[in-house]
């Protein structure tokens, strides 16, 4: 904001300047009053501006100290790292020796799992085909027991049906052969 202030004060006195009077080689003010006034003015904010650039490059100075010590810890600490880490490099070996066997040993475990459960559909496969099929059989036999059976039932209908239509026809023919005159009186 003050170099705002600055700029605009420098623009009058600019101003100024140009609407001045020239006598020969002479350049005569019209109002020196007025250029005095923005002089001091200039005078009077430069001392605020210069304390606040100090301000300013004395903060960026702890920045920079900051920053430094800041990387520095950061170096300490990743040179530490990659020592820990060198020293635990035989210890990560040795660890992914183990993990490799460990990862074998599952491998092995998991084939064996695989064989035995398709050992083991397999042979529930065959016993339940088996089952099936005596099942199946079992049905056709008690299907053809029903079946005769059922023939046993028919024939004696279709017998007792006959039978029944041979006393109806005899029925009939009796019937027929019937003749009231014939017939004696009664007593």
């Amino acid at each position: 904001m003050t170099e705002l202030r600055v700029n605009q004060l420098i623009e009058e006195a600019d101003e100024l300047l140009d609407n001045k009077f020239h006598v020969g080689s002479y350049c005569l003010f019209m109002n020196t009053d007025d250029i005095q006034d923005i002089l001091s003015k200039i005078r009077a904010i430069l001392p605020e501006e210069i304390r606040t650039a100090e301000m300013i490059l004395k903060r960026r100075d702890d920045i920079y100290m900051e920053a430094q010590s800041r990387a520095d810890r950061i170096i300490n600490e990743a040179q530490n790292t990659a020592a820990n880490i060198l020293s635990e490099s035989e210890l990560i070996r040795a660890v992914r020796e183990k993990a490799s066997k460990l990862q074998e040993q599952v491998k092995e475990s998991c084939d064996e799992m695989k064989n035995k459960a398709v050992e083991e559909t397999d042979s529930l496969r065959r016993t339940a085909y088996q089952e099936a099929m005596e099942i199946k059989e079992g049905a056709k036999s008690y299907a053809e027991s029903l079946l005769n059976e059922l023939e046993r039932d028919i024939d004696k209908v279709h017998k007792h049906i006959r039978h029944c239509q041979e006393y109806v026809a005899q029925q009939k023919e009796t019937t027929r052969s019937y003749n009231p005159q014939k017939i004696p009186a009664e007593k």
